[in-house]
């Protein structure tokens, strides 16, 4: 099972050189990848309706680099941390572009890129980069297709419902092709979709729990109806070290193991200080090098 880190971005951690030496550090306790969240603007709540999930999650103020960019930053001062979009909401995002510059940064970087894409939930956010926000389901699936052509093709000619490529394609080409595609969520269309066209699955549940076995065998069973075999698909587990006791995160590593997961993320928010994060996550990577 590879292991992974989310990137804190809490007050203490937004000054570039704290990114800088925590990429550093857990890529020296031998970590494989290293995560991040993507929000291009933040909506001021005043005024919002009742329950908006805005209040409560992310605004204006809260902090959130841009993915790819941090990652072409951070890909500078590492050279074996591998790094994964968890997610980037493709479907506010222009496809075309976005190709260019996931291959442009796979390149860059030797081939350590990841896409985490899911369809998100804010339209405020959809509104303010001029994408249509109830297409977003049905885009992102055409999205794929066409990322992977101009990621793996040198001209590429494309014709579906949202997008026109006319005999034209991205150069340079990326060092892996196609960069791998995981798909976040867990509605019966996004499971639909992960498993005939995704290369893994970024779920967010309980691993303990039975509705959560259920959901993978049926992930499973749906990959293989897709003329697929069901270990086509990765799962990466995620867990919050600071919400669980220390004593717990074995037993959680080797249920997200009887799952199936293929990677684990773990986040450590909720710590204050680099310190403090980086003294977790080697806790962490010795529990994890003995369960192994």
């Amino acid at each position: 099972m590879k292991l992974g880190v989310a990137l804190p971005q809490n007050e203490e951690m937004q000054d570039p050189s704290a990114a800088r030496d925590f990429a550093q550090a857990v890529e020296g306790m031998g970590f494989d990848f290293l995560v991040t969240a993507d929000h291009v603007v933040g909506a001021e709540p005043t005024n919002r309706p009742e329950g908006w999930r805005v209040n409560s999650i992310y605004n204006h103020k809260t902090f959130v680099h841009e993915p790819l960019i941090l990652f072409a930053y951070l890909g500078a001062v590492t050279s074996r941390l591998n790094f994964s979009t968890e997610i980037i909401i493709l479907p506010q995002r222009q496809t075309v572009l976005f190709a260019k510059q996931a291959a442009e940064l796979d390149y860059l970087t030797g081939g350590r890129l990841r896409v985490g894409i899911g369809i998100g939930w804010n339209g405020l956010e959809y509104e303010s980069l001029n994408e249509e926000f109830s297409t977003r389901g049905r885009r992102i699936s055409e999205q794929i297709q066409l990322l992977r052509a101009l990621w793996t093709e040198e001209v590429v000619d494309f014709e579906g419902r949202w997008h026109r490529i006319d005999r034209a394609g991205v150069k340079p080409l990326p060092i892996q092709r196609p960069i791998p595609i995981w798909i976040g969520g867990h509605a019966e269309p996004v499971l639909k979709r992960t498993a005939a066209l995704a290369d893994g699955w970024l779920p967010q549940f309980d691993p303990e729990a039975e509705t959560s076995k259920e959901t993978v065998a049926k992930l499973r069973q749906l990959t293989v109806e897709a003329g697929r075999a069901a270990s086509d698909v990765g799962i990466e587990g995620r867990m919050v070290l600071p919400q669980l006791a220390q004593e717990e995160w074995g037993r959680r590593l080797e249920a997200w193991n009887a799952v199936g997961a293929t990677q684990m993320s773990v986040s450590t928010s909720g710590l204050t200080t680099l310190k403090q994060h980086l003294t977790a996550l080697e806790q962490f990577e010795t529990l994890a090098s003995a369960v192994s």
